[in-house]
């Protein structure tokens, strides 16, 4: 029995120390799991900060072009500057300004009042172009504001043009010494600009506004003057409209007395001109006549000399043509008498050939007859005699068979 229940304790000692040690190795597990939650968060939550850091601020910047940057280290507190292109920025380390380079401009509008040496409140139109000198931007960028415009140019443009024009009447800076102002401005403008290492390109001034009594007084003074100016212009005029008239007179008095005198000399110089006409035209009209009569002359010379050329010509051709007969009847002579001493040696030769062969005469017979006698039988001569002999002799009585294929 108490074996049974030592071991029944025991049994129950293991079971409690198994359950206990699987207890506590269940804690150790899901501590190890906040552990690293924890540590998971904490990791995401410092690279959601990088991330954003650098979102804002990134390491790999741009300066566009027409603009130059200034790289500050915050450090060292040096300056580097960088033009167009990348540039690296540590965050926290470097600093980064830009700054345009192209011309920017100021306007001082009409709204803005000047003050005059009477005492009189003008608005000017005052242009003002300006821009960053490169080669001093590294000295001047730590002092330079981000505003350059509004926190440095616009203060010493309105200091220099209230001083400037305060020095000036109204009429002056409307008209007469407007050029001067405008030099004498640029010029203290520019020297207070170089001091930021900002370079003056132009001060231009435009519409000037005027004060309204002035500007009242001044349209009475110059309708006063238009009218003075009108009335004198009309004396002017009414005088050289007189001066026009006498002159228009005495020129169309001028005008036909020349008319009067152009046409007698025209009249004089016709005449002279005809009389001097008439002495060139009679020697004229006689040499015309002369020359009919030698062109008569020589045309009939002429048909003479034609007519003997023609008669002798036609007798040239006579004496040639009768020369020609004549010679072709010595040729038509000498060729009749050549040929019948041809034809007598022919004959002379055919006699002879004939006595030595007298069957030549048959076969010259027969080439005669070839061209209507295709056949011809006859009986053979006696004797030795003429194979024709019997047709010659008894053609139309005794012939013994003929085809004549010409019938």
């Amino acid at each position: 029995m108490k074996e049974r229940l030592s071991r029944l304790g025991e049994g129950m000692y293991d079971a409690l120390a198994f359950a206990a040690t699987r207890t506590a190795g269940a804690a150790a597990g899901l501590g190890r799991q906040v552990f690293r939650a924890r540590v998971g968060i904490i990791a995401v939550s410092l690279a959601a900060i990088g991330g954003y850091a650098l979102y804002q601020r990134p390491p790999m910047q741009s300066v566009a072009r027409g603009e130059a940057a200034v790289r500050i280290n915050q450090l060292t507190g040096g300056v580097a500057e960088v033009r167009e292109g990348a540039v690296l920025v540590i965050p926290g380390l470097h600093e980064l300004r830009r700054f345009p380079l192209r011309d920017q401009v100021y306007r001082a509008q009409g709204g803005d009042v000047f003050q005059t040496v009477e005492g009189l409140s003008i608005g000017v139109d005052i242009t003002v172009r300006y821009a960053l000198e490169p080669a001093s931007l590294a000295s001047f960028a730590r002092n330079l504001p981000d505003d350059i415009g509004g926190q440095v140019v616009e203060p010493a443009a309105q200091g220099v043009m209230y001083k400037t024009l305060a020095r000036y009447t109204v009429r002056e800076i409307f008209s007469t010494k407007r050029q001067e102002i405008r030099d004498s401005m640029e010029g203290e403008l520019r020297a207070a600009l170089a001091r930021d290492g900002i370079k003056l390109q132009s001060v231009l001034i435009g519409k000037v506004e005027l004060p309204e009594e002035y500007r009242a007084g001044m349209d009475r003074l110059l309708a006063e003057e238009l009218a003075s100016e009108k009335m004198l212009y009309t004396l002017q005029l009414k005088e050289k409209q007189v001066k026009e008239s006498d002159l228009d007179a005495e020129a169309d008095k001028v005008r036909r007395e020349k008319a009067a005198e152009a046409a007698g000399q025209e009249q004089i110089i016709a005449a002279k001109a005809q009389a001097e006409a008439m002495k060139h035209i009679l020697p004229f009209k006689q040499k015309q006549i002369e020359q009919r009569g030698l062109e008569a002359e020589a045309d009939k010379i002429s048909r003479i000399k034609a007519a003997e050329a023609n008669a002798q010509a036609r007798q040239i051709e006579a004496q040639g043509e009768a020369e020609s007969r004549r010679k072709l009847a010595d040729a038509e002579a000498y060729r009749q008498e050549k040929l019948g001493r041809i034809a007598s040696e022919q004959l002379e030769r055919d006699g002879a050939l004939i006595q030595k062969n007298p069957l030549l005469i048959q076969k010259a017979m027969a080439d005669k007859l070839s061209d209507k006698v295709s056949v011809i039988i006859a009986p053979p001569p006696a004797a030795g005699g003429f194979i024709g002999s019997a047709l010659l002799g008894q053609s139309a009585a005794q012939p013994v068979a003929t085809a004549n294929e010409g019938e």
